[in-house]
């Protein structure tokens, strides 16, 4: 077992979360030292708060473009205004307390069921789960470990493609106590992580009386390590991904922490290769002083990595293979409904982080993708095709669409707050006008071959953001993470998650946007593109929440009463029911409680009025959501990653003695 040092970590995660999740990030300098400005003074010549919401949600619905956006609810309702004392439609249920119980707890009067597990069979052929005698052959046909994301497709009547993520591995949770070792890993043992990682393409049906259920279908399907990807956009064929394996730099062995993610319009999945970095080892070795520094900023390993994936693959080893990293951090693309594709990397979106990647349709037709950069003091994106969007699904629309993602012009916001500088104290103490609000623009980074960027070419900025992002002088965020836009009233909603670094001694200091020294619960944030076009370059943009304990005076809910709220800490996820009501799932809580998935009405009334819905079992992060009229889905991922094996935390979902398995559930009403 691999011994772990008990630092305080981000959020309420477990020192084991933070080794294998994110190669213990928050234990680590920030990689973003860059000193571009901020800005905390009163914005001269900007609309007021409720002008430019009010006036951007009424264009907005006149563009009449949200029919155009797919996603994982029903088709989008009306909004309906909620009465004093009456729950807004989809949010009608008694709120389930914080707890620390090792099971899925769902609000009164629903049920639940496991749809699929890790190891759970996928592919014909797939053998029954033995994590005694398992294999990489094995663990390639069956469901992955570590689920993330989760996507529906419609494949017919009460019929779906579930596409899932498989973020990462934690190898000392996944074999039986004794039999794994940390410094000395065997091969199958690594071959095995390999194919653990990716995604899993499901058909789910909807079982009568409730829930859905996994069935075997041509349609399914494993995306692993060992996948290869198509390279597209501006940056394939560059030489700063081209490596031994392959001098064209077009064709790249599998996709790695895939995050969270988004259903396009077109019925295909993005998926965002998020927490990359912690594979690589040496690259202190490297000795190129620009290469040096452009391993840096993405936090590249240095030394022997955790999982010593490098002793058995040399591109793993950044000392021999230097641009193996840069094949990592894209936005990738799978087609569900044809299951002999090969999946895409989409370079104009640009290299980071990438937490996932939600798509909106512009009202000129063009397709809006945004994307957060989940590290501390990193930035919001968004990609304006060049292109147009075909409505449809077809097969030839799907193509269509997909090469939209290949040219157009790759943006990172700068924000604004509209309060004088002395009102932003770091306490959270909201500012005279009641709001923590302001305006924003998108800075464009690079056009198909053009650069915005000085001293940048448009190749360096898709391979190297980050940098280019810095020298354009974006906002330092706190964790962005999921970003999606709202389908009833339009707005765009992102979750970020911690940053207990801001403030502190070196670092960047507050701002409106990121109001709070030692942000531990994190924010979501709420905006509005001018005139309710997401092409626009300008928004309007305001603090929906201020997470934390209801009881602290360092904690917003949208203006409702905080004494009738739910706790919740360290957003992560978002979604959408079909009455479009927010729905956040958390990671990390700081609370003293097993993370959540809440419901949170944004218009009317009762916005702000958080209430949680189920928790996930001990020591196990929310993620996932799906929230349709008839049911939800979530993923519960790591549960138990709070103990070893040993002294394991958890059994779900089997219980008994048995190990604790990453799986999907659905929860119904009944």
């Amino acid at each position: 077992m691999l011994s772990l040092p008990l630092f305080a970590h981000s959020g309420g995660r477990s020192a084991l979360t933070c080794e294998y999740r994110c190669g213990n990030a928050c234990a680590h300098e920030a990689p973003n030292t860059s000193d571009n400005e901020y800005f905390g003074d009163v914005a001269k010549g900007v609309l007021s708060r409720r002008g430019a919401f009010k006036a951007g949600a009424v264009m907005a619905a006149a563009a009449g473009g949200f029919a155009a956006l797919s996603g994982t609810a029903a088709a989008a309702v009306p909004a309906l205004a909620a009465s004093p004392g009456r729950p807004v439609p989809g949010t009608d249920f008694e709120p389930v307390a914080p707890n620390t119980q090792d099971a899925l707890v769902v609000a009164k009067g629903h049920q639940q069921n496991v749809v699929i597990r890790w190891g759970d069979p996928v592919v014909g052929g797939a053998p029954k789960f033995d994590p005694a005698k398992q294999t990489a052959a094995a663990q390639a046909k069956q469901f992955g470990y570590n689920n993330d994301f989760v996507g529906l497709i419609e494949n017919g009547r009460d019929r779906w493609l579930m596409v899932v993520n498989h973020e990462y591995t934690t190898e000392v949770q996944m074999f039986p106590a004794g039999t794994y070792d940390a410094n000395n890993p065997t091969e199958e043992q690594v071959k095995i992580a390999w194919a653990a990682h990716g995604l899993s393409v499901v058909q789910v049906e909807k079982r009568r009386g409730g829930g859905l259920e996994a069935v075997s279908s041509r349609y399914n399907r494993r995306i692993t390590l060992d996948t290869e990807f198509e390279v597209r956009g501006p940056a394939a064929g560059s030489k700063y991904l081209k490596t031994s394996a392959d001098a064209s730099g077009k064709r790249v062995r599998g996709t790695q922490n895939n995050c969270s993610g988004g259903v396009t319009p077109w019925g295909t999945v993005l998926s965002g290769e998020e927490n990359f970095h912690q594979y690589f080892a040496n690259s202190d070795k490297v000795t190129d002083p620009t290469t040096q520094a452009r391993l840096k900023r993405y936090a590249i390993g240095t030394g022997t990595s955790t999982r010593k994936w490098e002793r058995f693959d040399k591109r793993w080893d950044v000392a021999q293979e230097p641009n193996e990293p840069n094949r990592f951090g894209w936005v990738v693309e799978i087609d569900p409904n044809d299951p002999d594709s090969t999946p895409v990397k989409h370079t104009a979106l640009g290299r980071f982080k990438h937490e996932a990647a939600n798509v909106k349709i512009a009202r000129d037709g063009r397709v809006v993708v945004y994307s957060g950069d989940d590290e501390r003091f990193d930035y919001i994106y968004k990609f304006v095709s060049k292109g147009k969007y075909k409505p449809g699904t077809s097969s030839l629309a799907r193509r269509h669409n997909s090469a939209l993602l290949d040219e157009g012009t790759l943006y990172v916001a700068k924000f604004k707050g509209d309060s004088p500088a002395a009102e932003i104290d770091g306490t959270g103490k909201l500012p005279a006008d009641g709001e923590f609000d302001g305006t924003g623009e998108w800075i464009a980074l690079a056009s198909g071959d053009k650069s915005f960027v000085d001293g940048f070419t448009a190749e360096e900025v898709y391979v190297f953001t980050r940098l280019a992002a810095d020298k354009a002088g974006a906002t330092k965020m706190d964790r962005p993470e999921d970003i999606e836009p709202n389908p009833v009233n339009g707005r765009i909603y992102a979750a970020l998650t911690n940053n207990t670094d801001r403030g502190a001694a070196g670092k960047a200091g507050v701002d409106e946007v990121n109001p709070r020294n030692g942000n531990k619960n994190g924010h979501v944030l709420e905006w509005e593109e001018d005139h309710g076009d997401a092409a626009s370059t300008k928004f309007s943009w305001r603090l929906l929440l201020v997470c934390g304990d209801p009881a602290t005076a360092d904690t917003y809910f949208g203006g409702f009463p905080k004494d009738q709220v739910s706790p919740i800490s360290c957003p992560d996820n978002v979604a959408f029911d079909p009455y479009g009501n927010l729905w956040i799932s958390t990671d990390g809580n700081t609370l003293g409680s097993n993370d959540g998935l809440f419901s949170v009405p944004v218009e009317g009334p009762e916005r702000g009025h958080v209430k949680q819905f189920l928790t996930v079992p001990y020591g196990a992060e929310t993620c996932g959501p799906v929230v349709t009229g008839d049911f939800v889905v979530v993923a519960v991922q790591h549960p138990g990653e709070n103990g070893t094996p040993t002294a394991p935390t958890s059994h779900w979902p089997d219980g008994g003695n048995s190990l604790a398995r990453p799986a999907v559930a659905s929860v119904w009403r009944g």
